[in-house]
């Protein structure tokens, strides 16, 4: 009997294993071509925002001749050329540690925008640079591996449905436009440890490295750090024992916290002025027409910066309908939990970036990046991402001609030219798309593991 009964088992292993290696070979194949295609849309958004760079500097290595007019003329500015001058970036001056804010609201002494990895980053990028276009070179060099690193994550996540990123026109227009890839890849990177990796670790303990990624995200550009609270109460939930796993979830906040502080704090030590300052700016920033949002078009022309009582409304308004819509995300995806037995952090954390998109102050065109790996990850409806990309080349094209006409005093209004109308289309379009994707991403399944199944056995990892 054992040697009727070996030759099929063998048969059957035999088969397993083959199968199992067809599977390793075509992911690999997928992952190789989604990261050389990357690669490729990569080499032309660098090439797209080169246009502006040179073919002469001046004596502060600024490009020229009429780098202000070619940038909005030709459709090429970045604010990595931009911020060459300005911020103590030409100078090579390390970031935050000797900078303020002064009262006006400009920032002096190094000190930038942003938070403080990005700000490493820029200054890191300015290392060996002489002019604004060396700085822009080695800026997307350094970023590059990021958005490489974001299509292979995707690529093992959700296969050719990462061709979007790949190849999508979000890539070109914005990969270069600020320093975001960062941030998207550890975005990106807390979902792969959730849903694609083989590690053998614990849920709870995939949490706790996930959330370290969305600390690190914080560190970078903010956002990330809203996708905490969907996280732990994803882990909160999904325990394979009948109660709640308030342990697994604590520690989620709990290791994104102790990231955000242990990236932040030495910055805080050495220069505490300059380290707040990138805050306050932030806090600073008026609605006007570089912000792109909805306030600003939709409040004319009271959304004008010198009306004060407007501004003074925005700064309450603004984040506490951002806060009112993270809570709306998270009470509907427990009301999933309850009804179909899993929390959709993924699908919520998608929500809470469009209830930011739509209702924060600040609206501008390189978020889309952010947006991007959602439209991957989740299964949205073709027809709604083809709107919201032909929405927003709509307006990364039609704000910079508008800009240009402004400059030049022709065809500003919305009956004089393209461009206003672009830019019309392109707000109001992406508003309600926001609304539409809002409710769409709270309805749509997570990625496959998030169904109760093991990563591994949904996603061939190596």
């Amino acid at each position: 009997m054992t040697r009727v009964d070996a030759g099929p088992v063998q048969s059957g292993r035999t088969g397993a294993t083959d199968e199992r290696r067809v599977r390793l070979s075509t992911a690999r194949f997928v992952s190789a071509v989604l990261v050389l295609l990357t690669g490729v849309t990569l080499l032309l958004g660098y090439a797209n925002k080169a246009r502006c760079v040179g073919p002469e500097f001046d004596q502060a290595g600024r490009s020229g001749p009429d780098y202000t007019i070619r940038v909005d003329r030709d459709v090429c500015y970045s604010d990595i050329q931009y911020l060459w001058l300005g911020r103590d970036i030409d100078k090579h001056v390390f970031p935050y540690v000797s900078g303020s804010i002064t009262p006006d609201g400009r920032l002096v002494g190094g000190t930038v925008e942003y938070p403080v990895l990005s700000g490493v980053l820029m200054w890191a990028g300015a290392l060996f640079a002489s002019d604004d276009g060396g700085f822009l070179l080695a800026s997307a060099l350094l970023m590059a591996p990021f958005g490489l690193l974001t299509g292979w994550l995707l690529g093992r996540l959700v296969r050719w449905r990462a061709l979007l990123w790949a190849i999508g026109p979000p890539l070109v227009l914005y990969a270069f436009h600020n320093w975001d890839l960062p941030v998207v890849a550890c975005a990106v990177g807390a979902v792969f440890v959730m849903h694609g990796s083989r590690t053998g670790l614990s849920l709870s303990d995939r949490g706790a490295v996930a959330a370290l990624l969305l600390g690190l995200g914080f560190a970078f550009k903010l956002y990330p750090g809203a996708f905490v609270l969907p996280l732990a109460l994803y882990v909160l939930t999904s325990s394979r024992s009948d109660g709640l796993d308030w342990r697994g979830a604590l520690r989620v906040p709990a290791v994104a916290a102790a990231t955000v502080v242990a990236v932040n704090l030495p910055f805080a030590l050495a220069g505490y002025e300059g380290w707040r300052a990138s805050f306050t700016f932030q806090q600073l920033r008026k609605v006007d027409l570089t912000t792109n949002s909805v306030w600003f078009w939709g409040f004319r022309p009271d959304s004008d910066p010198d009306d004060l009582a407007f501004q003074s409304m925005m700064d309450l308004l603004s984040p506490g309908l951002v806060l009112l819509s993270f809570a709306l995300a998270a009470a509907v995806g427990w009301w999933r939990w309850q009804r179909d037995g899993v929390y959709p952090w993924v699908g919520v954390s998608a929500a809470m970036l469009c209830g930011f998109l739509l209702l924060h102050k600040v609206h501008s065109p390189q978020y889309t990046l952010w947006l991007l790996p959602f439209f991957v990850l989740l299964a949205v409806p073709w027809r709604w991402v083809v709107a919201y990309l032909i929405a927003d080349v709509l307006m990364g094209v039609g704000i910079f001609r508008w800009f240009y006409a402004l400059n030049a005093g022709t065809g500003i209004g919305i009956y004089d030219g393209f461009a206003a109308q672009a830019v019309a289309l392109g707000v109001w379009g992406r508003a309600v798309l926001l609304v539409v994707l809002f409710v769409a991403f709270l309805r749509l399944p997570d990625p496959p593991a998030s169904r109760g199944r093991n990563p591994a056995a949904s996603v061939p990892v190596d």
